[in-house]
This record gives C-alpha cells, structure tokens and sequence, in this order.
C-alpha cells in the first residue's frame, strides 16, 4: 500500500500550488494583469497534473473492466472534470453566458478534429490503414449531429420569453438520449463499440501491468481526491485568469478553449498511445465517445444551474461554430463510414483543428 502511495507523489504538485496561491491570492491580484497571467497559468498545469491522475486511476479501472466500459470511464472521468470546472467559473462575477457554449464547441474541436485527427494521421504514417468497427463511428456521429442540433443549433430560433420551457425540454431530451445510449453501450448493442484485433495486433500483456495489479479502492479514492483538488484551483484560476486578460482584448473563447484543453489533456496521450499501438477502435471511442458525452451530460447539467441560478446563458452557436461543427460531422460522417482510417482522413481533420484554433485567435 506505501509503495501505491508513494506512485501518487504527483499530486502534491497542485496541492502545493494550491496552498500557495491561495495564501498569496490577493498579492497576486494586486501586483498586475501579468503576475495574475502567469499564476493562473501555473494553476492551469497544476489542474492538468491532477486530471491526468484521475485519468490514469479511471484508465486503471477501464483496463479491469474493459470495453466498452473502459472508455465510458474515460470520457465520463474528463466530462466531471469539465463540469466542475465549468460551474465554479460560471458562478463567478463577470463570467461570460457563452462559456458553457463556447467551452462545449472546443471540446468537440478537440475532441474529433485534435484528437481523433492526430491519431489517425500519425497512426496512419506508422501503420497505414488501421481498422476499427465502423458501427460505433456511425452511431457516435448521428447522435452527437442530434444533440448539438437540439442544444446548440435550434436555440437560435428560440424566443428569449419561451427560453425556460426550452431549455427543461432540452434537459429531457439529452438525458432521454443518454439513458438509450448507455444501454446500448454496454447492453445488446455493446459490440458496436468493440473490435476484435488479430492476436499479433493485441497489446502485449505487460502493457497494463502496473494498471492491472493496482487497487480499485485507491484508484476511486485517487478520482475522487483529484476531483477535489481540482474544484479548488479551478475556482482560483478562474479568478486569476479573468483579471489577467481584463482589458486585454484577448478573445472571449479563449478561457472557453482552456477548460476544454484540461479535461482533454489526459486522453490526448491515452488516444496517442493506442493509436501507436494499432488500436483505432479505442482511439475512436475515447474522441467521438468524449464529444458525445461532453454535449450530452454537460448540456442538461449548465442548463439546469443556468435555470435555478438565473444567470444569463446563451446557448445557439455563432454562424462560424455552426459551419465549423457541420464541415467537422460531414468529414467524420464520411471518413468514419468504411472501418479503417488512414493518413489522410487524419490530415484533414488536423486541418480542421488548425482552421479552429486560427479563427479563435482572431476572434471569430
């Protein structure tokens, strides 16, 4: 048990940052818009630390269970994440409506152009066409199309009076389509989310090793600890981070496309490393399985504060987001429809990802 302790040595990095900037806060706001810039930055690597240790322990659970539990784990573990964060920074002064919009926009740039597309394509230069069961691309696509339709597209339309009677049918209709979801994920349509790979492409079994052999009762507490810690700094660097770009002209998104990067960032490497591995099934379930989840679970949870709370909330996408997210669901609707990916259905999805980050620095 010491020697399983001893592995998580890692988080005393954001606890100690964490006690620092708390006991300096006020310090660090009154010495200027950079210091306040470079202490929400050291924040924001702190929260990357921690929510890289709640993925490892929810991939420590996925390996014991396996697919399609096992990716379930991992996008549901990067979801919470992002939720937390997303709540705590929309119950400060001054937070903009379109965070949560923004925020779950990033995710899915992330998520399908970032992820997916760098996977694919170095996954592609190494090993060429890589197969993966094309059931779970489809079913992934048309039900992300569905709730970001309901949630993000046709609020545009929507009377600003008749906005609450929208918003709890849009409450039951994500969590509607999520139930029908998780029952098809691990009930009779389960094998539409796996792949059988010939015995030379299954990862050896020292790959997991260390995983395996680790304790559930501490990879649970490990979660629910980094959740913890993670809900602390993320309502500092929110505060830190707002004075630091105050005045600044910096876009609006830009905190939007941070929240999204730290719940990412741990399945970046888990996505990598499979695709490496010749293993596009996982590749594909842990991308369009987070951009799913991360519209269909954290849609109905903002919208439900959003209603309780009062706050202003703007959901409807901005025409550049809608054509961004059309051109992202057709190119994957097309490169997902033939199970095997290639360097070239990876390159135009890191395209992709590249057009999003320009038009996020210059605003748009």
């Amino acid at each position: 048990m010491f020697g399983q302790l001893k592995q998580e040595r890692l988080l005393l990095v954001p606890n100690v940052a964490g006690a620092i900037v708390f006991a300096t806060e006020h310090q660090l706001l009154e010495a200027g818009k950079l210091v306040s810039l470079m202490a929400a930055a050291a924040l924001v690597a702190a929260i990357v630390v921690a929510s890289m240790r709640v993925a490892h322990h929810a991939e420590v659970l996925a390996v014991k269970v396996g697919d399609p539990y096992g990716t379930m784990i991992l996008t549901l573990s990067a979801v919470l994440v992002e939720v937390i964060i997303l709540a705590i920074m929309m119950s400060n002064e001054g937070s903009s409506p379109t965070l949560v919009r923004d925020t779950i926009y990033s995710a899915v740039m992330l998520d399908i152009n970032g992820i997916l597309g760098l996977a694919a394509l170095l996954g592609g230069i190494r090993h060429g066409e890589q197969p993966y069961n094309d059931d779970s691309g489809k079913t992934y696509g048309v039900m992300i199309l569905t709730a970001m339709g309901i949630s993000m597209v046709v609020p545009e339309f929507v009377p600003h009076d008749k906005w609450p009677y929208y918003s709890v049918f849009t409450i039951g209709a994500m969590i509607a389509l999520y139930t029908l979801f998780l029952r098809m994920q691990v009930g009779q349509h389960s094998y539409f989310f796996s792949y059988t790979y010939p015995r030379t492409e299954r990862p050896l079994a020292t790959d997991h090793v260390g995983e395996e052999t680790g304790s559930t009762t501490l990879a649970i507490a490990v979660i629910l600890a980094g959740v913890v810690i993670i809900g602390f700094l993320a309502e500092m660097m929110s505060v830190l981070l707002n004075h630091g770009i105050e005045g600044t002209g910096a876009p609006i998104a830009m905190m939007a496309v941070i929240v999204a990067a730290i719940s990412a960032a741990p399945e970046i490497m888990t996505a990598l490393r499979a695709a490496l591995r010749n293993r596009m099934q996982a590749v594909v379930n842990i991308a369009m399985g987070a951009s799913l989840s991360t519209v269909i679970l954290t849609v109905p949870v903002m919208e439900a504060i959003a209603l309780w709370t009062g706050q202003p909330f703007v959901m409807a996408m901005t025409p550049v987001q809608t054509v961004m997210i059309a051109i992202t669901l057709i190119a994957a609707a097309i490169n997902l429809n033939d199970g095997e990916t290639n360097a070239i259905e990876g390159m135009t999805h890191f395209i992709l990802f590249a057009t999003f980050i320009m038009l996020t620095a210059i605003g748009l």
